[in-house]
């Protein structure tokens, strides 16, 4: 494998993990609904586990409300048991062959809280990164131990990876303070 691709690799890793950090901040919410929020609650139903995406339509008809309507009714008391076990401040009400979720009105000591879970995110996602800056770095060393590449050569590459470490830092950086920012004002 060549170094160029090796650079190339580790700024598509970078990436991925930038972009699931961004994912698992849509997952936050800040008052306003948003079908993020419960797509990704794993449902147990028939005997077996599949994500709620995977089992019903969820809209969302206004800001406070989403609406999940299984396309099998009767995973119904399913659906409703996996939302409230998820535990994500509001309760699920059966409305004829739908389920509906009011989002309660967020507190500051709930914002705060939230703000605090998606600083773990966002810590998350840079250990993410510098995880895979340390695999490209340890390929570059065993690379020059085995003399296939210079000291300058490993110089440069250990440059080249830092700066895309030190952007996808920013990015995250960026997106925690977008959602603090969201997170913080009413």
């Amino acid at each position: 494998m060549t170094q160029e691709k090796t650079v190339q690799e580790t700024k598509q890793k970078m990436q991925k993990a930038v972009q699931f950090t961004a994912s698992e901040f849509a997952t936050i919410h800040a008052g306003k609904a948003s079908a993020a929020m419960v797509e990704g609650i794993m449902v147990e139903a028939y005997g077996a586990k599949s994500i709620l995406r995977n089992m019903a339509s969820i809209t969302t008809p206004d800001s406070r409300v989403i609406v999940i309507e299984p396309w099998d009714k009767g995973a119904m008391k399913a659906v409703e048991k996996a939302i409230i076990v998820a535990n994500l401040g509001f309760m699920p009400v059966t409305d004829s062959g739908r389920i509906r979720c009011t989002i309660p009105e967020m507190s500051m000591e709930r914002r705060q809280e939230m703000a605090k879970r998606a600083a773990s995110v966002a810590e998350n996602g840079k250990v993410s990164v510098r995880n895979v800056r340390h695999e490209s770095m340890a390929f570059f060393k065993a690379e020059q131990k085995a003399g296939r590449i210079s000291e300058d050569d490993l110089k440069s590459l250990e440059k080249e990876v830092q700066k895309v470490t030190d952007a996808s830092i920013q990015d995250v950086n960026e997106l925690l303070a977008k959602k603090e920012k969201e997170l913080l004002t009413r």
